[in-house]
């Protein structure tokens, strides 16, 4: 029997577990072909600030190196030139920048999403930079060998783990954060005030309540910057870590439904019944995505489509947040600042570095943060999802996990 012809545009984390996830389900289904813009294999993203910082090689991060794809008889054609520019949906077939082909019965979309590059004065200056691949990382390490001052604009989740990255590296690092604390959108106030003490322990030194207002240099090299108060910072890197937005590019050329994301349904499929979307580029039930665990999800429910085996559709996942700097433990989840109809236990110890704080509505608990002691933060995160009431332990709660009565 002819197999059918999937195309994937996209090699990263998205797209590639879909395939893997196809490949259990159904492996003699699709001839596939893949269409990657970076010239490696499938990698692990997640793994790009061990890779700055010198914990982890290229080789350690790869999911699927390239003799993976020659195993399972995979087609992958990888590298800029190989930049997907355009799709015919009439005549189903996609076309690269160096005009390779192939023809599809069904085309995945899995193309990510790109840095949020800030529209400053400057901005186009060497040195200015976003942290989102191999290459960001590789340029990152380059001028950390020979350059001093490194400015981080973005106090999220990634600005940090770039700020810690370069301070390994020998960097003098400053982060810029337009919000009066750090993780405004993980954190509270108090517990961004342990991660900044805990940070500036390590020499990263902070402007928060700024921006940057205009990249100065000579000779097109980035030299300092001029934030928002008017005061400059000597600046050998701009690394902009103010966010993703979904890489939608060649789905809106194609003619797909699109508003901040390709509109997905349940079953991920796109707005032509043969083009499916997993990952950062999609928009489901007008939610947008930045975290693995919702995207692997996603890739699941879509292997099943692919696979003529329907199931349940999918569903958003509660996430939670962990940062990856060394030596630091932290854990969010939920809605940790609670309203009028809500109340809060916590916990604070200053001198051993703990903070925890537990918002609880009608004895469910809605959300959590801990910093500091994070060694029970599976426990804590069941009974988020699952929605215990937690009336029986109430008196307890805060203080580490207690057995419920059956």
């Amino acid at each position: 029997m002819m197999k059918e012809k999937l195309v994937v545009i996209g090699n990263g984390m998205a797209g590639m577990r879909t395939v893997d996830e196809l490949m259990q389900l159904a492996p003699e289904r699709y001839e596939i072909t893949v269409f990657g813009a970076e010239p490696h294999g499938n990698y692990n993203r997640i793994m790009l600030t061990p890779l700055l910082f010198g914990a982890k090689s290229i080789d350690d991060i790869m999911i699927h190196d390239f003799a993976w794809y020659r195993r399972n008889r995979i087609t992958l054609h990888c590298g800029e030139e190989k930049s997907v520019v355009s799709v015919d949906r009439i005549k189903r077939r996609v076309t690269a920048r160096d005009g390779t082909s192939a023809d599809y019965d069904r085309l995945l979309i899995a193309t990510g999403s790109l840095p949020l590059m800030l529209d400053i004065p400057g901005r186009d200056m060497e040195g200015v930079m976003g942290f989102r691949d191999i290459a960001d990382v590789q340029a990152m390490i380059e001028k950390s060998q020979t350059k001093q001052h490194a400015v981080i604009l973005g106090g999220g989740l990634l600005g940090l783990e770039a700020a810690n990255g370069l301070m390994q590296r020998g960097m003098q690092v400053t982060v810029v954060n337009r919000a009066g604390h750090l993780l405004n959108r993980q954190l509270d106030g108090q517990a961004a005030g342990f991660l900044q003490r805990q940070l500036e322990d390590k020499g990263i030194e902070f402007r928060l309540g700024v921006t940057v207002a205009e990249v100065l240099g000579r000779d097109g090299h980035i030299g300092k910057v001029r934030l928002s108060d008017n005061s400059l910072l000597p600046a050998d890197i701009l690394v902009m870590a103010t966010g993703i937005q979904p890489n939608i590019g060649l789905s809106q050329a194609m003619g797909l439904t699109c508003e901040r994301g390709i509109i997905v349904d349940d079953h991920l499929q796109t707005s032509d019944d043969r083009v499916y979307a997993v990952g950062e580029c999609v928009q489901h039930r007008g939610e947008l995505f930045g975290l693995v665990a919702p995207v692997y999800e996603q890739a699941k429910v879509c292997a099943r489509q692919l696979a003529g085996r329907a199931s349940g559709g999918y569903r958003s996942l509660l996430s939670a947040t962990m940062l990856k700097v060394t030596g630091i433990d932290l854990f969010s989840v939920g809605d940790f600042e609670g309203g009028a109809d809500c109340q809060q236990q916590l916990l604070v110890d200053h001198a051993e570095g703990v903070y925890r704080k537990i918002v609880i509505k009608d004895n469910i608990i809605t959300g959590m943060i801990m910093y500091g002691d994070t060694s029970d933060s599976g426990w804590y995160l069941n009974l988020i999802k699952n929605r215990t009431n937690i009336a029986a332990i109430r008196d307890r709660l805060i203080f580490s996990p207690v057995e419920l009565a059956a």
